[in-house]
This record gives structure tokens, sequence and C-alpha cells, in this order.
């Protein structure tokens, strides 16, 4: 009697059960820059600016205290759809160079172009 009724119950739930498919949580990790925030980045910016302006890196890297990266990455369903590296250099407190991507965008100029 009891066999029937667990097997009665598969027949009705089976259809139920398959539809049924896990959801996985969208996963933000990191430090998301906007295009606004990205537009008021100049070379010359001490960190203070850059900080005011970004906030706080999440990544601290300890051999290079001088370099802020900003990594931004967003997993949607297990797989990673939108990804973003900044990173900076100061020299001192100031910014020298920005580089999105792993390709230079802006850079301070060679100091023997600025004494022309």
């Amino acid at each position: 009697m009891h066999i029937r009724i667990i097997l009665f119950a598969l027949a009705v739930l089976s259809p139920v059960l398959s539809s049924c498919t896990l959801y996985k949580m969208d996963i933000r990790q990191g430090n998301f820059v906007t295009p606004d925030m990205r537009e008021k980045l100049k070379i010359g910016m001490t960190k203070q600016q850059v900080r005011f302006v970004l906030g706080t890196p999440m990544i601290n890297d300890a051999f290079h205290l001088n370099r802020w990266d900003y990594a931004y990455r967003l997993e949607h369903a297990g797989k990673i759809t939108e990804k973003q590296d900044l990173t900076l250099v100061f020299e001192g407190d100031n910014l020298v160079r920005i580089v999105e991507g792993g390709l230079p965008v802006e850079t301070v100029p060679p100091k023997s172009e600025l004494q022309k």
C-alpha cells in the first residue's frame, strides 16, 4: 500500500520536479568604475583625490605600494559576463599612469617633452 502511494506521488511530482532548475545568484566582486568616475580621473591627481573619486582599491599589493588595482567581475550563472581592470600608478603622491584592461591609456609625458 505504501509503495503505491510513493509511486503515485513520484508519477505526479516528477514532471514538476524536472522543470525546476537551480537558481544561481549573480556574484559581483571588486570595484565597479562607472564611465562618469573614469572621466573624473586625471593624471597628476593626488592619492587622496583618486580615493575620493574611485574609492579605496580592493587589491592592496604590498610589493607595489605606488600601484593601485581596481578590478571588477560580474558572474552570472557561473560564467564571467562582465570584467573591468583599471591600474593606477603613482610617483610619490601623484598619479602618473592609467592602464585599462592591460593597455596604457594615459601617461605623464617624459620630462624631456615637458621642458620644451
